[in-house]
């Protein structure tokens, strides 16, 4: 069998594509802004379409895609089939804006690929570790356990790697490394590692909860949705959409591209300012929260687009945690690539590392279908 995978990560308003021979990298590439006016192309499909009539896919062994909700029944990473298939379309409603583009992707290559298996690998798995105070809301019992009503966790992918990584770039064993991971991009959430296990996560039952985000409100008192429908007469698909498709950035500021929100309120636009202090203040309060959880923080680690890119989100995240061991070095903040970027001798290492979900994706495809690397 050869080692040639294709990985194919479809957010909700993107495509990464990545070809692997062993682990060099063959072709890779992104589309943008799918779906959004004046930007990409129109949708997932014709986009998946496009990259694989493009790519040289002569010996392919897989083709590995991201999956972002796998409920209980999906801890592991599988080989698709038709039942596969069906269980994802289930889980729609918890991962409105993603698994029904991670199943565009998945439908398209099968067509294009009759013969050639395709592996979902999902991004809830990481977070199985979770305690089970960590994974509970405390609602009804019988009526959680009938409905599947607990904290799942997303970006597992992002968030297993990159807390990996952090351990390789401070020359640390992973499993003793307490980390705090913030994967910040059009969808963002936090983590606590504690050893290489996932022990909170900020996404809950779906990846509505927690940070703001580009397009989602992220953590709300619940009875803003029963006031919605009580007074402003909203029906439930109408406030699913708001909070889903027009809320976070885009709702604060009519944008949801961090570099234009910020670019805004460089130029003194009011609401952009909210917008940004709504954004890092929620992203302050999770740091805050998981290095009392844990106990003992040895790096927090910004990852993804806004995470990876935006200078001024990393520093005021962090601004003011200094009596906890955590700042920013201005200098190091402005670099590029996977570095640390808090003062030398500072308690707890501030990093940057470029995540990798895609390599992740990739070696776990290869695992499930045997093949070499």
């Amino acid at each position: 069998m050869t080692d040639r995978i294709l990985v194919l990560n479809c957010g909700s308003s993107s495509v990464k594509y990545r070809l692997y021979d062993g682990e060099e990298v063959r072709d890779k590439g992104t589309v943008e802004r799918i779906g959004e006016p004046g930007g990409g192309p129109v949708d997932h499909e014709s986009s998946v379409r496009e990259i694989i009539a493009r790519l040289d896919l002569d010996g392919l062994a897989g083709v590995g895609h991201r999956v972002v909700h796998g409920g209980r029944r999906f801890s592991e990473p599988v080989l698709i089939d038709d039942g596969v298939i069906a269980a994802i379309e289930d889980l729609v409603p918890l991962a409105p804006l993603h698994n029904p583009a991670n199943l565009a992707g998945i439908r398209v290559a099968r067509e294009a690929l009759p013969d050639t298996p395709q592996v979902a690998v999902f991004d809830t798995a990481f977070h199985h570790t979770l305690p089970e105070a960590a994974a509970t809301y405390a609602i009804d019992r019988d009526t959680a356990e009938r409905w599947g009503i607990r904290r799942y966790g997303f970006h597992g992918t992002s968030h297993s790697y990159v807390s990996r990584r952090t351990a390789e770039l401070l020359d640390r064993p992973y499993a003793e490394l307490n980390t705090i991971t913030l994967h910040l991009g059009n969808g963002a959430s936090a983590c606590a590692v504690r050893g290489g296990r996932s022990v909170a996560t900020s996404m809950g039952m779906s990846p509505l909860e927690g940070l703001v985000m580009g397009t989602r409100s992220g953590d709300l008192d619940p009875t803003i949705i029963f006031h919605l429908r009580r007074e402003a007469g909203m029906g439930v698909d109408e406030i699913d959409d708001l909070l889903n498709h027009r809320s976070g950035l885009l709702g604060l500021t009519g944008v949801n591209d961090m570099r234009e929100v910020l670019a805004r309120r460089d130029a003194g636009d009011p609401a952009a300012a909210l917008a940004f202090d709504v954004y890092r203040r929620r992203i302050t309060g999770y740091v805050g929260a998981y290095y009392a959880l844990l106990g003992r923080v040895d790096a927090v680690t910004f990852t993804a687009g806004v995470g990876e890119h935006a200078a001024p989100v990393r520093a005021a995240s962090l601004a003011g945690l200094e009596r906890l061991g955590i700042a920013v070095d201005p200098a190091r903040n402005d670099g590029s690539g996977d570095r640390v970027i808090s003062p030398d001798g500072a308690e707890v290492a501030v990093c940057v590392v470029n995540t990798d979900e895609e390599r992740e994706i990739a070696r776990e495809t290869r695992d499930v279908l045997g093949s070499p690397g």
